[in-house]
């Protein structure tokens, strides 16, 4: 039988490239669909597909579509949207969903016990411990498509693969390195990044990506929200995940082995090939892109990060290291202050240091809930929103 699969930000480049995977495979039905507010595009996808039910987190969006498809269901808001998890049937769940928006449909999920392919960091950077629990308590996988999580699970699932006497290898891997393509401006100066315009930042030299997550990789957040996303998926402490600078993105990730040795997961950068391991795992299918030429990349590059000018990725390594609520703090203060930046209510550079002030005032504090999150998310909106007020 196909595996019955629930999309999750159907309408955004993660979820449209998901859809082109499941348009070349037999193995993958589609039983359920959900967007922000892009109505137009999400009843297209679900009449093509012969999808039943939606969900629409916006509102007004769904009253559109529910007088435009008379063909279906359409579900309203984060209630809806967990509706349609709950109730979906699905084997597994794409959590395409931008910000932590995500990590209510990540908790449903994993408490249903169905298996999450992860594209939405937010939902273990802001979780943490709590999701990686849940995970565990009821059995249900979590699969990592970030690029780079998919490449590190792919090369520790190869060293922790059984030997030939059936036991299996313990403490092999030593350290894992993350890889930045450095975003659209690698190399410049703090001086430089003083005057950097909206439409410089969304020019990203690799990936295609949204608005959101092309900026978060122009201030090098992107890669601490990864480090932290690294921690929780696969138990390595911040000292043992290292962070490098490669702009080929050809190496998406590598594991440092015991005895010195390293094994690098390569190819060229197409969010296809790591969509397409996390639907199908743990096989593997065929996806068309072509086979790596390293004579013809001629050469692969790599730096240090400069955090000097570019600071958010220090700011998540301390709030990594804090712990408690602060991951948390971090992940809001930046959606804010990314919402600020893209609206023009805030320079580059005070991204980072809006941050660094919603750090500052409201530390860490303990987690033994989820709503113990959700209040400290608002807190930290309320907080960070006030600081970019203060300098417009």
């Amino acid at each position: 039988m196909p595996k019955r699969l629930l999309i999750l930000g159907s309408t955004g480049s993660i979820g449209t490239q998901a859809l082109d995977i499941v348009s070349r495979s037999a193995e993958l039905e589609v039983v359920g669909l959900s967007a922000a507010n892009s109505w137009e595009l999400l009843v297209e996808q679900a009449s093509t597909l012969g999808v039943g039910r939606v969900a629409l987190s916006d509102a007004s969006a769904a009253a559109r579509a529910s007088e435009q498809w008379i063909d279906g269901e359409v579900l309203t808001g984060p209630e809806g949207l967990i509706e349609l998890v709950v109730s979906s049937g699905a084997d597994l769940v794409l959590n395409a969903l931008v910000g932590s928006a995500g990590l209510g449909p990540t908790v449903s999920a994993l408490a249903e016990g169905i298996d999450l392919a992860l594209a939405n960091k937010e939902s273990l950077v802001v979780g943490g411990e709590l999701v990686a629990a849940l995970a565990e308590a009821t059995g249900a996988r979590l699969i990592p498509v970030d690029s780079e999580h998919s490449a590190l699970h792919q090369l520790i699932g190869i060293e922790a693969a059984p030997v030939a006497t059936g036991a299996t290898r313990a403490g092999t891997v030593d350290r894992l390195l993350l890889t930045a393509s450095g975003g659209p401006f690698r190399g410049h100066t703090v001086e430089q990044l003083r005057d950097v315009t909206v439409a410089q930042a969304l020019v990203h030299p690799t990936w295609s990506m949204g608005a959101k997550i092309t900026v978060d990789s122009a201030t090098l957040m992107n890669k601490g929200l990864e480090l932290i996303e690294a921690h929780h998926l696969f138990g390595f402490s911040y000292d043992r995940i290292d962070v490098v600078v490669h702009p080929q993105s050809i190496i998406h990730g590598m594991v440092t082995l015991c005895d010195g040795a390293a094994l690098a997961h390569m190819g060229y950068p197409d969010m296809r090939v790591p969509i397409a391991y996390a639907l199908h795992y743990p096989d593997r299918v065929d996806v068309p892109v072509p086979a790596l030429d390293l004579a013809a990349i001629g050469q692969l590059d790599f730096a240090p990060v400069d955090t000097q000018a570019f600071a958010c990725l220090d700011l998540a390594r301390a709030a990594a290291r804090a712990g408690g609520t602060a991951p948390c703090v971090l992940n809001a203060a930046n959606e804010v202050a990314v919402h600020a930046f893209l609206s023009e209510r805030l320079p580059f550079l005070g991204i980072a240091a809006v941050i660094q002030e919603a750090l500052d005032e409201l530390g860490s504090q303990p987690v033994h809930s989820f709503d113990a999150l959700y209040d400290a998310d608002r807190e930290a909106r309320r907080v960070t929103e006030e600081a970019v007020l203060a300098r417009a």
